[in-house]
């Protein structure tokens, strides 16, 4: 895919107005609320999603539990090294479709991430939510605002144009293949069914990797974080470092939710986690 960056044409303006809130909310600039909680340090964060429950709740008793809890038994099972390999190979030739960033957005308005328990919106909402709460907390960080809209277009992947990948091979929490799976991937349980546990090269803490290696030589579980950042480093993307780590890693909760597969990460890595850790 090459991405061509211009300006929109809206149909019409937005209409300003004020939401009023109440003391269990937040209004962001542009007028989304969400719920807030005060954590210790004073920082205001969400404490619950649209059902009720904590973010990333994934023993809630819902239907939409079940269908989370189905995908990751797919994704834990089918995605290997090979497969990943074979991915990037086939994606990295960028051959699919040329598109402007907006005509992306656009694309994933009928795309609902079955991996995640908080969102069953489509998924331009969620992007321009992003991009909106960043600019507000961040307002010199025009790049971050930038990684705010586009973080996630790579999930057009699940959209016939790009292959219509099946949603494991695109969306929920991605992890290393080439080492051990460790537990705090989310139901590590149907790990036990993928191929590559079964290989003893690639079931230790290692792996077919060495301490301090780097992210960027290791092998990641196939999806939109993944190609996002190809299409955006082989177009010859001007964004920082940070930048890329962020479109890359920001699916790789085991690492920053959790602390988990550190020992892989290089000095540019720790350095790029705090802006991850602020994104996320």
């Amino acid at each position: 895919m090459t991405v061509l960056i211009e300006q929109p044409e809206l149909g019409s303006q937005v209409e300003d107005k004020k939401v009023s809130s109440g003391a269990n909310e937040l209004v962001l600039d542009g007028g989304f609320v969400v719920p807030k909680m005060v954590s210790n340090d004073g920082f205001e964060l969400p404490e619950s999603n649209s059902f009720g429950h904590s973010f990333r709740d994934y023993d809630a008793e819902s239907e939409r539990q079940k269908t989370v809890e189905e995908f990751y038994r797919l994704q834990h099972i089918n995605q290997t090294y090979g497969f990943v390999k074979r991915m990037r190979e086939e994606y990295g030739k960028l051959d699919k479709v040329e598109m402007s960033i907006w005509e992306c957005c656009e694309l994933l308005n009928d795309v609902v991430d079955d991996s995640d328990p908080d969102l069953d919106e489509p998924q331009i909402e969620h992007l321009l939510q992003t991009a909106e709460a960043i600019r507000k907390d961040y307002p010199d960080e025009d790049w971050l605002h930038l990684i705010g809209l586009i973080h996630d277009l790579g999930k057009v992947l699940l959209h016939p144009s790009f292959g219509g990948l099946p949603q494991w091979a695109v969306v929920g929490d991605t992890f290393p293949l080439g080492c051990a799976f460790d537990e705090s991937n989310i139901h590590h349980k149907y790990f036990k069914d993928n191929p590559d546990s079964k290989n003893p090269v690639y079931s230790t803490v290692n792996g077919i990797y060495s301490e301090g290696c780097g992210l960027n030589n290791t092998m990641i579980s196939w999806g939109h974080d993944d190609y996002m950042y190809l299409v955006a480093k082989e177009n010859g993307t001007t964004l920082p470092s940070a930048g890329l780590f962020i479109i890359r890693y920001h699916s790789f909760y085991p690492l920053h939710r959790s602390g988990a597969y550190k020992h892989l990460m290089n000095e540019e890595d720790v350095e790029n986690l705090k802006w991850l850790q602020i994104f996320k």
